[in-house]
């Protein structure tokens, strides 16, 4: 747990949002003088240290954080008739309930606990919740039901519905994985864990939620709603909005279950369930017990299961919910596409049929002509057209103009393929950088550096784990010449070859410009290799037009004790990577 005073908490709060707070106004709010707001930030955790960004007296968070004000969650909570505690730190929000349960059931129902951090947060089949401060919104409410405990089965699933409308109402498509996990397809997004007692002669349930407002660094295949909103360009929304839709839905939805059952709400589930109509194998501590397709959900809350050997009711408790890799559905990949790979000056497209990269052409952006030609040539059985670009919209313009169907343009993502993408804002990040790392996935396993040598150099890290850790931009072989040219007196002249000691302008030009491309990319790699740790391989990807003329340059005892290979157009194979396995 966290050493955090009460004015941290009141000084993260003010900044939770994103919005920029003048240094004066959070002094005056915290009661302390302007320098000291300084010496409160230094001793906030170090993921929170790193997202403060300063300007002219103006602070701000470079992404907002599920930190509360206590008189903004009391307002929001009383609106929709709850009884709110703020917890800036506890033991587990769940057990702060079922305290008052113990109480009387008056006392649980509609008591709400918001916790910034918790020490022994719990999740359903007896796993542990682990969150760091600000990246996970939590909170436990209580419900007293006339019903009895053992017509509560379905509460779950009620729960995962009304905070997957929730949701849906602030942009993040969320799905549901049974009997109650928010997903976005294979990642996870939010949990859910009911508790019930029986008290006063009424059935006492706690709820407990926990959904991933940012994406938690240290767990694998996780989403959140503020990547999920990146994803799809979407404005950020503040945790106080995520809680109010949450609370709103949740009571509005429990009052209808407790005089009329899951019934009412029975369709809505399954048309949010994930898995619907997909064949899956159910699994109890790690073993095989059932396979087969979902076929819905009871009244009561169970999965309905069709097997070789019928239809099959299962209830909820240790059994986990898996899609069997032998009988999972076909990838989303239709049988024919058309990839796009818009650059800074020509654009590049592959045909695919079957998963197979057919021809692949490329043009200038002043002459798009071939691209049309092709289309009336080989669009049969095309069903999709996907790019990446960086050209600008003018220029995709230019393409759509070619293409009767329309074109699905892909940004950089949070995260993609299990590839978790930690540039700060992937809405600033290339596609092409986002693309060149998913497609490098095809040539090597290991840690690599991506190299692009286009009208730009970029130069990335992707660790064996499957961790983009961002990397480094240089001018082009082209705009470093242009540079020279229009810059100096005497430097306008033919670019001569690359030499280990050059002896003529010329080839000073040339060299100077090949050591700054090939001496960053060793920079990185030493970067990588002390992150990967000594003896693990890691790997150099190069493409692009230069791609070549780089791998002869760099070092021959770098090149003897590293692999390094040249992948022509390394964005098709991204996009590729990215249709036939999402």
């Amino acid at each position: 747990m966290s050493a955090l005073q009460p004015r941290h908490w009141q000084l993260l709060a003010a900044l939770a949002d994103g919005s920029p707070q003048h240094v004066f106004a959070l002094s005056k709010a915290l009661g302390v003088k302007p320098q000291q707001i300084n010496g409160l930030w230094q001793q906030m955790p170090p993921h929170i240290r790193g997202l403060l960004r300063q300007h002219d007296g103006q602070w701000r968070l470079v992404r907002p954080l599920a930190v509360f004000d206590e008189a903004r969650v009391q307002q929001i909570a009383t609106a929709h008739g709850f009884q709110t505690a703020l917890l800036n730190e506890c033991p587990s929000s769940n057990d702060c309930v079922l305290e008052k349960a113990k109480q009387s059931p008056q006392a649980a129902h509609r008591a709400l606990v918001v916790a910034h951090q918790q020490s022994c947060g719990r999740g359903r089949q007896g796993k542990s919740w682990q969150n760091r401060l600000g990246e996970c919104l939590m909170f436990s409410l209580g419900w007293a039901f006339e019903r009895p405990q053992h017509e509560l089965g379905a509460l779950a699933l009620v729960a995962a519905l009304a905070c997957r409308q929730a949701l849906h109402k602030l942009g993040v498509h969320a799905q549901i994985k049974w009997p109650n996990d928010l997903v976005m397809g294979a990642d996870k997004l939010g949990g859910i864990l009911i508790e019930t007692v029986r008290s006063g002669g009424r059935s006492v349930a706690v709820i407990g939620i926990g959904i991933n407002f940012v994406l938690p660094k240290e767990v694998a295949q996780a989403a959140s709603v503020q990547a999920a909103l990146v994803a799809e360009r979407k404005a950020a929304v503040s945790a106080e909005a995520l809680l109010d839709a949450l609370l709103a839905e949740l009571a509005a939805l429990l009052p209808v279950f407790d005089t009329q059952g899951f019934a009412p709400m029975l369709a809505d589930y399954q048309a949010a369930n994930r898995d619907q109509g997909r064949p899956v194998r159910l699994l109890q501590q790690g073993q095989t017990v059932h396979e087969g397709v979902v076929a819905g959900v009871t009244e009561a809350g169970a999965l309905k299961l069709r097997t070789e050997a019928g239809e099959r009711i299962v209830v909820s408790g240790e059994i986990s919910l898996r899609l069997p890799e032998a009988a999972a559905p076909a990838p989303n990949a239709p049988e024919g596409y058309l990839l796009l790979d818009g650059g800074n000056s020509q654009l590049k497209w592959a045909w695919v049929h079957g998963g197979q990269i057919g021809e692949i052409g490329r043009a200038p952006y002043r002459d798009l002509g071939k691209l049309g030609e092709e289309w009336r040539a080989r669009s049969d059985g095309i069903s999709r057209i996907i790019g990446s670009a960086v050209c600008g919209e003018a220029k995709k313009a230019l393409v759509a103009a070619q293409l009767p169907q329309p074109i699905e343009w892909l940004a950089s993502m949070p995260q993609g393929l299990g590839i978790r993408n930690h540039y700060r804002n992937p809405v600033e990040h290339g596609a092409d950088r986002w693309f060149n790392a998913l497609g490098a996935r095809r040539f090597s396993s290991h840690a690599c550096v991506v190299v692009s040598c286009g009208t730009a150099v970029t130069i990335d890290a992707l660790t064996e784990d499957n961790h983009y850790l961002g990397g480094t931009i240089m001018p082009g072989f082209h705009l470093m010449k242009e540079a020279m040219a229009q810059k100096t007196a005497n430097l306008n002249r033919p670019i001569g070859r690359v030499y280990p000691f050059p002896t003529t302008t010329a080839n000073a030009l040339a060299s100077g410009m090949m050591d700054a491309v090939c001496g960053s990319i060793l920079l990185m790699h030493a970067r990588l290799q002390e992150k990967a740790g000594a003896g693990r391989p890691v790997d150099v990807v190069l493409t692009g037009g230069g791609a070549a003329k780089v791998a002869q340059a760099l070092p021959s005892a770098f090149t003897l004790d590293n692999t390094v290979k040249i992948v022509d157009n390394l964005v098709i194979y991204g996009l590729l990577n990215w249709v036939e396995k999402r």
